[in-house]
């Protein structure tokens, strides 16, 4: 999996990917947040993306799912392959890619129901299961984040009774709940203390058996623990995308190693 500045496209699009990136830009307007990216994520693994604060980013993780399509003003150009199809394209139906690709943010955020609605919002918002088939789902969902056994008594109480490294959880089991194909987390640990971290980081590594993962993040030594792959971004160029022990032990550009060694950021 290789990337630089301004790398072109070929060479990237026969290999099997779960997302592939070709020429891709985005601006807010005037506004340039994304320069030129191509890159291959591989399926069933966990990619970090890592850089200084306002270096793209979150920008580039809510490519995948399309959620900057929110904002006022953006514009792109290029193309984003979701197992081979292009998500920009003028047939996408916006929900059904994001049943596919489900999305984690910093902060928890239940919705102010029970542990049981909040679970299930996604499999009834997408069709009308029998009850037999939610319960099945529940558990599955619940269990998939290790809180089934934690939650089973519980699951009318509201949500928002939990911790928050429940919390966070549950919103995982929430988007696992309308079976994806890729998870992106943006910043998931960033509330939690550091048991509530390694506990989050365990289950990642548990879910990249059925997932792919892509996960924003400011801690390096997270990046380090979880990931397979690393991309460095600054001023939002990709400037360096490989093995993580490449990037954190041979990084090929000056700027990445100065980055993750702490000389900036």
């Amino acid at each position: 999996m290789t990337t630089s500045p301004g790398a072109s496209a070929e060479g990237l699009q026969e290999s099997p990917a779960a997302i592939q990136i070709r020429d891709l830009n985005l601006f807010y307007g005037d506004f340039q947040a994304l320069i030129n990216i191509n890159a291959n994520f591989k399926p069933r693994t966990i990619t970090a993306l890592i850089g200084p604060s306002g270096c793209g980013k979150s920008t580039l993780l809510r490519v995948f799912n399309r959620m900057n399509d929110l904002i006022e003003g953006v514009r792109l150009s290029g193309e984003v392959l979701v197992h081979g199809e292009n998500i920009y394209g003028p047939q996408v139906n916006l929900t059904h890619l994001r049943k596919r690709v489900g999305m984690v943010f910093q902060q928890p955020n239940p919705f102010p129901l029970s542990i049981y609605d909040n679970v299930l919002y996604g499999p009834r918002l997408h069709g009308r299961p029998k009850k037999e088939k939610l319960q099945e789902i529940l558990e599955r969902s619940l269990a998939a984040v290790e809180l089934w056994d934690e939650l089973k008594d519980r699951l009318h109480v509201s949500a928002l009774s939990l911790t928050e490294e429940q919390q966070q959880r549950l919103c995982l089991a929430r988007v696992l709940a309308v079976e994806p194909e890729i998870l992106l987390m943006d910043e998931p640990c960033s509330a939690l203390d550091p048991v509530a971290t390694l506990r989050i980081e365990e289950l990642m590594q548990e879910l990249k058996k059925n997932y792919t993962i892509i996960i924003v993040t400011h801690n390096m030594q997270q990046a380090a623990r979880v990931s397979d792959d690393t991309g460095f971004m600054y001023l939002g160029e990709l400037l360096e995308f490989g093995p993580t022990a490449q990037i954190f032990t041979r990084p090929q550009n000056s700027l990445t190693e100065d980055y993750i060694t702490g000389k900036y950021g």
